[in-house]
């Protein structure tokens, strides 16, 4: 089993930056693709990006390609997700999410999940 807590979100203006950081429980992190997701409020949850177990290929949504970037640190069980150039349609609560396979975790089906932290982009 899988424990994962983020933190990093926060009110930040239109244009600027955040780093959202998600840590997990347990000694197989490196086996678990890494995602994350958003919900903005009255809208479903919507896949963010994924990373998988090396690092080595990354996906991104649309709405995010070019502005956000995901990485993870194998050694310090860490997921991180640089945005920058945030608008105001950004705002949400932030998961991160684990699965063993890129598929799952893009979809968000069986996974594991954090709690959540929230993004606030003021216009």
């Amino acid at each position: 089993q899988v424990q994962l807590v983020e933190s990093g979100g926060g009110l930040v203006q239109a244009g600027g930056s955040l780093r959202l950081s998600c840590a997990a429980s347990g000694r197989t992190f490196s086996t678990y693709v890494m995602g994350w997701f958003r919900q903005a409020p009255g809208k479903e949850r919507e896949f963010v990006a994924a990373i998988s177990w090396s690092g080595g290929s990354t996906y991104y949504a649309d709405s995010v390609k070019g502005r956000f970037t995901i990485s993870r640190d194998n050694a310090k069980n860490t997921v991180f997700l640089q945005m920058n150039i945030l608008k105001p349609e950004d705002t949400a609560v932030y998961y991160c999410n684990a699965n063993r396979s890129v598929g799952a975790t893009m979809t968000g089906v069986n996974s594991y999940w954090g709690q959540g932290t929230q993004v606030t982009v003021s216009s």
